[in-house]
């Protein structure tokens, strides 16, 4: 594996799925966290940060146990770092280098750097350049404005790189990747989704024996792969529970708990959607909403599992970018957006343990897992759904009402993808009903209804996106189709927000 560790940059997670790509695993760690070197780490990477190094309160990892001893790749500021703790000087940027920059320099006969090519576009997003290394670095890229772009220490498997290979638009950043993990680590590119699915079972036999395992499902991809996992590791101990709990599309419940059993496996509907409506009455705070809806599940959960002999564990769906968007992984320096009604443990009064068997794993490795594992394509391919449902797409108070109306409308929505081709082409999408009412006139009558956005994006893992250009004929059939037929909507936008800086989500 490769070892990453996270000064707190936006692209930190990038790395990981570039690494990943190469079918080679890999783990984030905070920097001041670092797990304890064994032999299966087979290099280390130092990601950027929103600090500088000259900061009094910047990051100041001990690498006493990494550099000289294990492949070393520093960027951005971990480029920085290795030069101005060992030697070198970093200074402020008189001219600031921000986006797209090309490569003046390649030294092509450098094992790191090998196979890229002069006037190759990088990728900058930094206010500090390196101005002097020790003489035992050699510079090994530079672009126009920035001399030192990157360099290796000699005799060490060190490296610095200026510029982000991880990100797109470094246009030959996957060679310089491919370069440090397979041809300088030596790592073996094994790690595919046949390999996850054959460790992580293994896993899960010698974690939870014969113990019985409850798992919330959610008719999402995440938790039906999650259940699939466990189900092939403890068969029959795997106590599945399908909670209506009122929020879920336009004659889910039913539908998917059908499935569910055409699965094989055990499953249980409980229906909750007046206790989930009750907990929700008179909140409008879109992280008090979500926190009464994990309230409400955890409830319902240990309830069930008091009607299940000897249950030990809760299963649970939690994918990567929950983690990360959460808690900060792993109690790293990345900010926390929002919180995951299924990250951050159980209530001490709930005596069950958590097993996450995709925590690790970001949205399109768990499709791909679940592939491998034979699950139905009309399953693997739904859209993400989040967890609280329809209640962080009603912006303000959640009633049975606003969901019945968003459903009808989502419903519509969603539909109108599949006939015209599209669902495939959208990663993600839904409707938001909005705490607006706006001026109508239908037939000679003024109207004063409510108003809905439609959203739809494209994405690979959720952690960034972009919204879909959706054909504008097909949009004002959807709009046309969703005023005539819903009553009490009058109008309808359509979300036009990328993420940074918006959320998918609107809650």
């Amino acid at each position: 594996m490769i070892l990453i560790l996270d000064f707190g940059s936006q692209y930190t997670q990038l790395i990981a799925r570039r690494v990943r790509e190469l079918n080679v695993y890999c783990e984030i760690h905070p920097w001041n966290k670092c797990p304890e070197m064994n032999d299966s780490i087979k290099g280390v990477i130092l990601s950027g940060s929103p600090f500088s190094v000259r900061d009094e309160l910047s990051p100041k990892p001990n690498l006493d146990q990494i550099k000289g001893k294990l492949p070393l790749l520093g960027l951005c500021f971990g480029a920085q770092f290795l030069s101005h703790n060992y030697g070198g000087e970093v200074l402020p940027s008189t001219i600031r280098e921000y986006g797209r920059a090309n490569l003046t320099h390649v030294d092509q006969s450098n094992i790191l750097t090998k196979g890229m090519s002069i006037g190759s576009q990088v990728w900058m997003s930094h206010g500090d350049t390196v101005k002097s290394i020790p003489s035992n670095y050699k510079i090994i890229a530079s672009t126009e404005d920035v001399e030192i772009a990157g360099y290796h220490i000699e005799g060490e498997q060190t490296f610095g790189i200026q510029f982000h290979p991880e990100v797109y638009h470094s246009l030959e950043g996957a060679i310089l990747l491919k370069n440090f993990i397979v041809d300088i680590c030596e790592c073996s590119q094994n790690w595919t989704p046949d390999s996850f699915v054959e460790s992580t079972v293994t896993v899960l036999k010698e974690k939870i024996g014969t113990d019985k395992v409850i798992l919330g499902l959610s008719g999402g991809v995440d938790s039906s792969v999650a259940a699939v996992l466990l189900h092939k590791a403890i068969g029959s101990n795997l106590h599945c529970i399908f909670v209506d709990n009122g929020l879920l599309r336009k004659n889910e419940y039913q539908s998917v708990l059908d499935s569910y059993k055409g699965m094989g496996l055990n499953v249980k509907g409980v229906d909750a959607s007046e206790k989930f409506y009750a907990e929700l009455s008179g909140l409008t705070d879109p992280e008090l909403k979500r926190k009464a809806i994990g309230k409400v599940f955890i409830d319902v959960f240990d309830e069930e599992s008091k009607l299940v002999t000897d249950a030990k564990w809760l299963g649970q769906g939690t994918i990567y970018p929950d983690v990360i968007e959460s808690i900060s992984f792993s109690g790293g320096p990345s900010q926390t957006i929002k919180s995951h009604h299924n990250v951050g443990g159980l209530p001490d009064y709930m005596k069950l343990k958590v097993v996450e068997p995709l925590r690790l794993l970001f949205k399109d490795e768990v499709r791909r897992v679940g592939s491998s594992m034979g699950i139905d394509p009309a399953i693997l391919g739904r859209h993400p759904f989040p967890g609280p449902g329809l209640g962080i797409r009603i912006l303000g108070e959640v009633t049975a009402e606003k969901v019945r109306i968003l459903q009808e409308v989502d419903h519509i929505f969603i539909s109108g993808l599949k006939e015209d081709g599209l669902y495939n082409d959208v990663w993600q999408a839904g409707a938001i009903f909005l705490p607006v009412q706006s001026v109508g006139v239908m037939g000679d009558e003024r109207t004063y209804e409510n108003a809905v956005a439609l959203r739809a994006v494209s994405s690979t893992d959720g952690m960034t996106a972009d919204w879909c250009h959706l054909p504008y004929e097909f949009l004002a059939k959807i709009s046309n189709k969703i005023i005539n037929q819903v009553k009490g909507i009058n109008r309808v936008t359509y979300d036009i927000s990328s993420k940074p800086p918006a959320t998918i989500e609107w809650e």
